[in-house]
């Protein structure tokens, strides 16, 4: 049966009907116990998502929803290790590399628990090297530096962990991330750094994304100016890859090779080897913290009732939103500076997860899927599109992240930030009255005739649904347990979609069309095989390095 044909979805249809006209200030003034009642807890970590358009009706027509789409099968298969990611055949198995009490993880029917154990462990090792400055470079002296060369998955997760975590960070080495092909990252990069004290971990999957190999050998090239002979490389570079032959025949030695599994996609995959930047920076310890606060997360979703289960709340309100509401976009609004970079990874794990339009039979669907994620820091956001949220004429529903102190915490400074968060989220779900702005503006001083002025810009409409997750401090175990509940709320939406969560085909069509580009351009002939505009935009390119080549 088509997914909006289905009983639950029908139902929800009606449902939606009936209550989208409510006010979230009727059902706050109606129920006194709405913030205890529709808030829920892992650990310190506390969910409130008292501030939707749900009544209790509408959370029980979701939960029908859910059940109807078979959430709770669908999370034991990918628990078990079957091929969930059907298009590629593979497991789905990013939570065995966090699994905590020993439990078999099972792949083909084998048991990868002391596999991973031993790759962690030399991970471990090596990190411990570098840390204490027992790692040499090929003149002897200690790595001050190191850059990971990788893209997507193999980027934002150790790029948005380091970046949270950095209290908890070694000062001893500074740590660069490159993922553009722009020569601007990599100079701006290198700049200031020395071949003799650098290190580079090359992180790839396939150790052929064109991306990251072309940034990979012009690192190599930039240590060989100054190294002695290519013997000296294998004391700078390091490869995370599910490709070991690839990285030795580039040049790195067999012993500095770490593994990935095609059962992990790149985008789950900081809690592997990807990860050894992130072990770098806060040392074994505090990584393990990070893995045990995801495996925590990974027991609540796998064992709590659906009714209290957080990522399931979490993907449910967002169906409610995108396919009822129509609404297209969510923002990401931490208030913690050192998640600054926490919105642009969501935004792969959402998007190139559920950005997809044809189920798993293969059939296009009908029905919204994967949302717009954006964000920013919660301050630097109310300066900048605030303003769309509370009065603009699409309704965006916003996620708050907030700590209730912070690694370093200056009073003043953060009851300001907590007054800040607390606010904006009242803001956005009671807005402002025509009566309450008036009187806003009377008290202020203003005469009859401003005020009907200013009377419609003064109108806040409200009734803008958010999230808060209240944390007590932004430490390695909690960050592995949101980012956790992120991964399965996503999980959760692409099972009630119908579609795979798990493979990227939409990547692929670019690489390969740019990979003929390429040839062309490397050419330097006009060409005639592409589109009009295709044609147009290589041969003036041509042109204009025609000319540069000329002037010079």
């Amino acid at each position: 049966m088509p997914l909006v044909e289905s009983p639950a979805w029908v139902a929800l249809q009606a449902h939606y009907e009936q209550i989208r006209g409510l006010h979230m200030r009727e059902l706050f003034a109606e129920d006194p116990d709405r913030f205890p009642r529709l808030t829920a807890r892992l650990g310190d970590i506390l969910f409130d998502y008292s501030k939707n358009r749900v009544t209790d009706k509408t959370l029980e027509l979701l939960f029908d929803l859910a059940r109807q789409c078979d959430v709770e099968g669908w999370r034991e298969r990918m628990f078990r290790g079957e091929p969930i990611n059907h298009t590629e055949h593979r497991p789905v198995l990013h939570t065995a590399l966090r699994n905590m009490d020993g439990t078999p993880c099972l792949v083909d029917g084998k048991d990868v628990t002391a596999e991973i154990r031993r790759e962690r462990e030399r991970m471990f090792d090596l990190a411990h090297r570098i840390r204490s400055c027992t790692w040499l470079g090929a003149t002897g002296e200690p790595i001050t530096d190191v850059v990971n060369i990788g893209v997507g998955g193999s980027h934002l997760g150790p790029e948005m962990v380091t970046q949270a975590l950095r209290p908890y960070a070694t000062r001893k080495l500074r740590l660069h991330f490159l993922n553009n092909i722009d020569e601007n990252h990599i100079c701006n990069t290198l700049e200031g750094l020395r071949p003799e004290t650098t290190l580079f971990i090359v992180a790839s999957k396939s150790f052929t994304t064109q991306d990251t190999m072309l940034n990979a050998e012009s690192a190599r090239e930039w240590l060989m100016q100054c190294l002695a002979g290519e013997d000296s490389l294998r004391h700078h570079l390091i490869a995370v890859t599910a490709n070991p032959e690839a990285a030795v025949a580039f040049g790195i030695d067999p012993q500095h090779v770490f593994r990935m599994w095609d059962w992990v996609g790149g985008r789950y995959s900081l809690w592997s080897s990807i990860g050894l930047p992130i072990v770098i920076a806060i040392g074994p310890e505090h990584f393990m913290h990070l893995l045990e606060g995801a495996w925590l997360a990974d027991r609540h979703f796998r064992e709590a009732p659906l009714e209290r289960n957080i990522p399931v709340l979490m993907a449910l309100i967002g169906i409610w939103y995108i396919n009822f509401f129509g609404a297209r976009s969510i923002a990401i609004l931490p208030y913690d500076q050192n998640l600054h970079r926490l919105p642009a990874y969501l935004q792969q794990a959402d998007m190139e997860s559920n950005g997809k339009s044809c189920d798993r039979e293969g059939r296009e669907v009908d029905y919204h899927t994967g949302p717009v994620l954006f964000g920013e820091i919660g301050i630097a956001g109310q300066h900048a599109f605030y303003q769309l949220l509370h009065q603009g004429t699409a309704m965006v529903p916003a996620d708050l992240l907030v700590p209730a102190r912070n690694f370093r915490c200056i009073a003043r400074h953060h009851r300001a930030l907590m007054a800040n968060a607390l606010a904006q989220a009242e803001a956005l779900m009671r807005g402002r009255t025509e009566e309450e702005a008036i009187e806003e503006m009377r008290a202020e001083g203003l005469d009859e005739e401003r005020i009907r002025e200013l009377l419609p810009y003064r109108v806040f409409p409200g009734n803008r649904p958010t999230n808060t997750f209240l944390f007590h401090t932004l430490d390695p175990k909690t960050l592995g347990s949101l980012i956790a509940l992120y991964e399965h709320k996503i999980f959760v939406q692409g099972v009630i979609w119908n579609i795979n969560s798990f493979d990227q085909w939409g990547v692929e069509l670019g690489k390969k069309l740019a990979s003929n580009i390429l040839e062309e351009l490397n050419e330097g002939v006009p060409v005639q095989s592409h589109d009009s505009s295709t044609n147009g935009l290589i041969n003036y390119y041509l042109e204009l390095r025609q000319r540069q080549v000329e002037r010079a």
